[in-house]
């Protein structure tokens, strides 16, 4: 089978190789998918990079944990009617060598979900990391109905859907951007008021907007970075949900400020929730997607031979939406 690969660590274009590995086997409680589209997070370039030194430990690394296609052989233990499903597939790439970039890939069953008729391959491809770490983010701490939550970076992979996600919940919504466009974005989703992350003071612009009211819940896209704002408009009592602080990667939290808050900060990673909160996740999103009733952003779809160039979209930060390569 065509795939890509690296067994060492750097850039993209210095180490992601492309050419035919063996065509893997399903073993017991898996599935063999036949993969048409594979999605790049930014979880995934980082590793290529280096983030985890013991990666390539047991050898050469096929990149990516999300993707979508269809199942075309199964293993001892699962259903033979499986054979012949349109299925996402998510975590492919955790605590294991072989990951989406490729033509195929032998996963446990529980991680290729049924993927509803109506959804194309490509959405697919987003569910895994962005929209199942949204459902975490804006659920984790319980229902968010008539709770005024706050979306940072509302236009980004997982900010999109966790907007969304909350309106569905029947919050309101209020979101960060950084430009007009990408708040006309989260306005989209369902944002009632978008402020620039940008301007120094937009904690208080978001209080002067809800005329000093504070907010319930924050799903943060930058926790180091957006702390000190943070506490500015959040309530005593609040919830900090945060997958990410890539600016400020290791913050000093002001922590009787926060003490006397009585906040609760939750780190949000999709590979290490629990097993119930993936299953409710991927239920919820199945639903939602044979209703129609999610909005994607898909910034491009890559050739395989052009992998390299998907990651360095991820790397540049400029992609708006979720960067996909057609296996």
């Amino acid at each position: 089978m065509r795939a890509v690969w690296f067994n060492r660590f750097g850039s993209s274009g210095q180490v992601l190789q492309i050419g035919e590995l063996p065509k893997p086997e399903p073993g017991y409680g898996e599935v063999l998918v036949k993969l048409y589209m594979t999605g790049v997070n930014p979880s995934d370039v980082k590793k290529r990079a280096g983030a985890f030194p013991h990666l390539l430990d047991s050898g050469l690394v096929v990149p990516h944990s999300d993707g979508a296609g269809e199942i075309t052989a199964v293993g001892a233990g699962v259903a033979e009617d499986r054979i012949g499903q349109r299925v996402f597939v998510y975590q492919a790439q955790h605590e294991r060598s072989n990951g989406t970039a490729a033509e195929y890939i032998a996963i446990d069953e529980l991680r290729a979900p049924l993927l509803p008729s109506n959804t194309s391959f490509e959405v697919g491809a987003c569910i895994g990391i962005p929209i199942l770490t949204a459902h975490r983010c804006v659920f984790a701490d319980g229902k968010v109905t008539n709770k005024l939550l706050l979306v940072t970076g509302g236009a980004g992979r997982v900010g999109y859907y966790a907007i969304q996600w909350a309106k569905f919940g029947g919050a309101r919504v209020l979101a960060t951007a950084s430009n007009e466009s990408d708040a006309e974005a989260c306005r989209d989703a369902g944002a009632e008021f978008v402020v620039n992350h940008r301007h120094p003071y937009w904690a208080e612009d978001i209080l002067r907007y809800t005329d000093g009211e504070k907010i319930d819940r924050a799903v943060d896209v930058e926790f180091g970075a957006n702390l000190a704002a943070l506490l500015n408009c959040l309530r005593v009592g609040a919830e900090i949900v945060s997958y990410s602080s890539s600016a400020v990667p290791e913050p000093v939290l002001p922590f009787k400020k926060m003490m006397f808050m009585d906040l609760v900060v939750r780190m949000v990673i999709v590979y290490d929730m629990p097993e119930v909160a993936k299953a409710k996740a991927v239920k919820d999103t199945q639903k939602l997607l044979q209703e129609g009733a999610l909005k994607h952003r898909i910034a491009e779809v890559i050739p395989l031979d052009e992998t390299a160039r998907a990651h360095q979209l991820i790397e540049s930060g400029e992609s708006r939406g979720c960067v996909l390569i057609s296996v």
